[in-house]
């Protein structure tokens, strides 16, 4: 690619063989309830290395699931980051219960297990686990300490998609992970998820509960059409059409996750020899990050230039995004309805106002790594130029 052409923030890879898939679908006569949603489901669980897979129309939606389906509600509280998704925290709202918001490790941007339990009270009922970038939380601590209180754990796993912390896949350590396939995800369905328990019975009580409370599926129905509802359930059900293009996309991701780990690594060295310059990076050995962007922290003279960079890096053509725009309490909703200090979150704050989000992914070429960084390098030296700094 040249240093003309656009580098998009993220794009999905869809090949002739995913096009092809979805045709297939259409050719035929079952575009929901069908083979495809439940072929998806048993690879994706292979690919993962365990779980029961049930597939839904989004993360949010199997976020949603999880609270509803271990009965948290009105009254109860739930541990969230204050540096994630709002999606995170909505589902929380959705139920009735309370988020408690926690502050982010510097490093990672994960929760740490001894910060939630300094947020636990007897009204804690769960811990929403999300691992930040792609980089895995250090679970076991949490696992313990939710042992140890008899708290559910609920992974979002949203961007999280090959991340593994000592070998098990995130999505596998708590009571639930929550996958997402939106466009701009490691693979995509359009729109899409996946409900993950190492539970069966977890499991197939969620997929019910996705389908209306249905008791019976159409292949288990002995007379067409006849069924019974034995509890209150919603429609939250993955189409064929996407369970097909999720799985002809699954086939590919180990190409995906090396290309994405190849690129991290060349931010890590060029921007490792920059001042001023952090990656929000794992730095653990025992974790394999999904490496979903390369987020940046400015620090020091450089930390309040955020904006300005990304505007020069946008009209160098290259993309970029912020993980997150605010913390989740600093946003008007939870703000009006909880109340906001400044400075009571600040980890989270400083990577939200202070990073910026560079490409990763099929769409970034050999050398794009290296005109991103050096395009962000000669911004930051043309403006400390202009401001009179010296390094």
């Amino acid at each position: 690619m040249t240093d003309t052409q656009p580098i998009p923030f993220a794009r999905p890879w869809i090949t002739d063989e995913d096009r092809q898939a979805v045709l297939d679908v259409l050719n035929g006569y079952i575009l929901t309830h069908g083979p495809q949603c439940k072929s998806f489901e048993q690879e994706f669980a292979e690919f993962m290395g365990g779980g029961h897979c049930v597939s839904v129309s989004s993360c949010m939606a199997a976020l949603h699931l999880s609270y509803l389906h271990f009965g948290i509600g009105p009254g109860d509280e739930v541990i969230v980051p204050a540096q994630t998704h709002v999606a995170t925290v909505h589902a929380v709202e959705w139920v009735g219960a309370t988020p408690v918001f926690v502050d982010c490790d510097a490093r990672t941007g994960n929760l740490t297990a001894s910060a939630i339990e300094t947020a636990l009270t007897p009204k804690t009922k769960a811990i929403s686990v999300v691992h930040f970038a792609g980089i895995p939380c250090d679970m076991p601590p949490i696992v313990d300490l939710a042992q140890r209180y008899n708290l559910r754990i609920i992974e979002d796993c949203a961007i999280a998609l090959g991340a593994r912390h000592q070998e098990r896949h995130v999505g596998l350590f708590g009571d639930a992970g929550c996958f997402s396939f939106y466009p701009v995800k490691h693979m995509t369905t359009g729109e899409g998820g996946m409900f993950v328990s190492r539970h069966p019975d977890v499991s197939q009580a969620v997929a019910k509960l996705r389908a209306f409370g249905v008791d019976r599926t159409h292949s288990e129905r002995t007379v067409p059409g006849m069924y019974d509802v034995p509890s209150l359930g919603l429609n939250y059900r993955m189409s064929e059409i996407q369970a097909a293009l999720g799985r002809s996309q699954l086939r590919r991701m180990s190409v995906v996750l090396a290309q994405r780990a190849l690129q991290f690594d060349r931010y890590r060295t060029l921007i490792g020899h920059l001042p001023n310059l952090r990656l929000v990076d794992t730095g653990d050995a025992e974790s394999r990050s999904s490496h979903y962007c390369a987020s940046v922290v400015f620090e020091g003279e450089y930390a309040n230039m955020r904006n300005q960079m990304v505007e020069r890096l946008n009209a160098a053509g290259i993309g970029t995004s912020i993980y997150y725009p605010q913390p989740v309490p600093r946003m008007n909703y939870y703000r009006n309805k909880y109340g906001f200090v400044a400075g009571r979150y600040p980890r989270a704050e400083h990577i939200s106002d202070h990073s910026v989000a560079l490409p990763l992914g099929m769409h970034v070429a050999e050398g794009d790594v290296d005109r991103i960084v050096a395009t962000l390098e000669r911004s930051l030296a043309e403006s400390t130029r202009g401001k009179g700094l010296t390094r």
